[in-house]
């Protein structure tokens, strides 16, 4: 299965791809968001029509608490409006990505997030800490 990461924030889109099969993630030019909501939600669209990703994984900002916050509605609000593309969405603890990032030295910060958020992702579906997946 082929993913797209997206950080979501109030100016800003991370973006990140990867690939499951493989467990290769590399990170996307980063989207400034448009005053129009529909217009990011076609550019999305867009990317993840052509990178050929079978689904959406969308940072939920928690607190240091794992708690919902503000942000993490607007999040939510945001990942709703990206169901008319039909593909399937899944929110994922986004705690520590841009630190992680910026300690990699991620020349985006944005994207950086996305990508470690995606690594951190695939790495809970495959069951290994590298992302790849556990020999049958």
């Amino acid at each position: 299965m082929r993913y797209l990461a997206l950080d979501v924030g109030d100016r800003r889109i991370g973006l990140a791809v990867g690939d499951d099969a493989f467990g290769i993630t590399r990170a996307l030019p980063t989207l400034r968001r448009s005053r129009r909501l529909a217009t990011d939600v076609e550019r999305i669209f867009a990317i993840a029509h052509g990178e050929e990703v079978g689904a959406l994984v969308i940072g939920l900002p928690l607190t240091l608490r794992g708690e919902e916050g503000q942000q993490a509605a607007r999040v939510r609000r945001f990942a709703l409006s990206l169901e008319p593309i039909g593909l399937a969405i899944e929110l994922y603890d986004e705690r520590n990505t841009t630190a992680e990032a910026v300690h990699r030295g991620a020349e985006d910060d944005d994207a950086g997030a996305a990508r470690v958020l995606l690594e951190d992702f695939m790495s809970t579906k495959t069951g290994r800490p590298d992302g790849r997946r556990t020999p049958q």
